[in-house]
């Protein structure tokens, strides 16, 4: 008997990678999904919109990849993209804070608006993006929004409004709380000129946006899995001194309560919205 033999064979151990080394995505080649932690390509996420091909969590969108996803090619065409935010209040190193937002989304603003065609039908549009201030909505945010509105109002085509929002800017003061009547009544004078406006809550819309034009919509859409609400779920449970149900504020929670007409998957997202803009098209 060979000597080797004798001692019997070695055990093999495995090597368990620490959760450190589980967690860790290199920059710029990878991207973790935020739900399921599943590790992807990041091209791989990004030609899937950004929906996690495992779960099917939804991440949020920068502005002019939503632009890209909607609109038929080399139709977009932006407004108002030197408008941007001042400090009436002298809030301490807020024009820093925007400077630095804007060199990290290449926006002045936390929204993009402008005008283009979707499935062929002609459109005045917002999107909001949350990578900008948390989406927050300050007087330029406002403004814009019902320049759009007042826009599509005088060219008689329908407006559509993506909002990601984490609700008034802090910054400044009543003057971020005064855009919520200015673009509620925007809304309002629109629709009383017998307009269509489409309203798709993405996550986060919180605040008050969630409490005016987001919440106005001739339809009121969202994507699966956002969170819509007005306050946080732990100053409510707190109020009312009650736990809340797992899936409270998300889009399902308020399709079934009668907030929503509808939950749409992304990926079918234009298709949709081309469906009912030609179903409105010359009054239909």
């Amino acid at each position: 008997m060979p000597l080797k033999d004798f001692f019997g064979k070695r055990k093999k151990y495995a090597s368990i990678p620490s959760e450190k080394a589980k967690v860790d995505v290199p920059e710029g080649l990878m991207q973790k999904c935020d739900n399921c932690k599943q590790i992807y390509y990041r091209k791989e996420i990004a030609n899937a919109l950004y929906v996690c091909p495992n779960c099917g969590y939804h991440h949020p969108l920068r502005a002019w990849t939503r632009v890209e996803s909607l609109f038929d090619e080399g139709t977009f065409q932006e407004w108002d993209r030197g408008l941007t935010s001042a400090n009436p209040l002298d809030f301490p190193d807020y024009e820093s804070k925007i400077n630095k937002d804007r060199q990290k989304t290449g926006l002045n603003e936390g929204i993009v608006t402008g005008t283009g065609a979707v499935e062929g039908n002609q459109i005045a549009f917002a999107v909001m993006d949350s990578n900008f201030r948390m989406g927050s909505m300050g007087s330029a945010i406002g403004e814009k929004i019902a320049r759009a509105i007042e826009n599509a109002r005088e060219e008689s085509i329908p407006f559509i409004i993506f909002t990601a929002s984490g609700g008034a800017r802090m910054q400044e003061g009543l003057l971020s709380l005064m855009q919520m009547a200015k673009t509620s009544f925007a809304v309002k004078r629109f629709r009383d000129s017998g307009n269509l406006m489409i309203s798709v809550m993405t996550h986060p819309t919180t605040g008050g946006v969630s409490a005016s034009f987001a919440s106005i919509g001739d339809y009121n859409f969202a994507e699966p899995g956002a969170l819509i609400g007005f306050a946080g779920r732990r100053i409510i449970e707190q109020t009312i001194r009650e736990k809340l149900p797992n899936d409270f504020q998300t889009s399902e929670f308020q399709l079934e309560h009668g907030q929503l007409d509808k939950v749409i998957h992304r990926h079918d997202m234009k298709k949709t919205l081309g469906k009912i803009l030609s179903m409105h098209a010359d009054g239909r």
